[in-house]
């Protein structure tokens, strides 16, 4: 690896199917000029279609492959996705604590693209509390960012709200309250304490949106890695999702992937 390639860490689920999780996030980091390295902290049973199962890895295992990632390659910036249970979100706060771990950009996966439910009800409270303090960026779609604040969201303004409230009083250092759920253009809410941005991109129709979130976020990580700051990190993630998102492909009979390495694939002929 040449000197001084940054370098992201994942603490995500595994997709069966490639779309999404951990394996959404290396790509990310790859087509980013990432180095990726990966924790995983479920294993699931899915295709683009649905989750057909999911185990959960034991909390000291996850926090076994967190030690051993950075005791050889530490991260420069750390991206969590699905967490499954507060035992779990316990153990990653401890360890972004103690290691010291920089940049750390929380999705709050709670169900999957198939309405299949990924984080027990019982460990929102622990991600609230454990996690969101130690954010740089959390990147919650509409309904997560719902069940985080406990008030509905019906427009711009209520995004507004809501990413107040999960700097203000939840502790991220910035949030984007991101607008894939609403309606006309897709408008992603930042803030971060100081200043309030609207960041708008044309809604593409599409059925090709398995792993936009874990993209997005991951993106958002490799922006960190590299250097950038909170809100240039999200307008580059903002535009490789949508690109991705543009040039996807059809795969399988439910909601396909983004075409994570775009750029790449025209260089075979394709």
């Amino acid at each position: 690896m040449p000197k001084g390639v940054p370098v992201a860490m994942t603490i995500a689920g595994s997709d069966s199917g490639g779309g999404a999780g951990v394996q959404a996030d290396l790509k990310t980091f790859g087509a980013l000029g990432v180095y990726g390295t990966c924790v995983i902290t479920a294993l699931t049973a899915q295709n683009t279609r649905r989750v057909e199962g999911v185990y959960e890895v034991p909390a000291a295992f996850v926090a076994a492959q967190i030690d051993a990632v950075v005791a050889d390659i530490p991260p420069d910036a750390v991206k969590t996705g699905m967490l499954a249970n507060a035992e779990i979100i316990r153990v990653v706060a401890e360890r972004v604590r103690s290691l010291h771990l920089p940049n750390l950009v929380v999705d709050p996966v709670m169900v999957a693209k198939s309405g299949d439910r990924l984080l027990r009800e019982d460990a929102v409270d622990a991600l609230r509390a454990l996690l969101l303090p130690l954010a740089t960026v959390v990147t919650p779609n509409i309904p997560e960012a719902e069940v985080l604040t406990g008030s509905p969201i019906a427009g711009v303004e209520d995004a507004r709200r809501a990413a107040r409230v999960l700097v203000e009083e939840m502790g991220a250092r910035a949030a984007v309250v991101k607008g894939g759920h609403g309606r006309g253009p897709a408008v992603d809410v930042f803030y971060d304490g100081r200043e309030t941005r609207l960041l708008r991109a044309p809604r593409i129709e599409t059925t090709n949106t398995h792993g936009t979130g874990c993209t997005f976020a991951s993106a958002i990580a490799a922006g960190l890695a590299r250097g950038l700051p909170p809100l240039a990190a999200v307008r580059l993630a903002k535009r490789y999702v949508t690109a991705a998102m543009r040039r996807a492909f059809p795969l399988g009979g439910g909601h396909g992937p983004l075409h994570h390495f775009y750029r790449l694939w025209p260089l075979l002929g394709r």
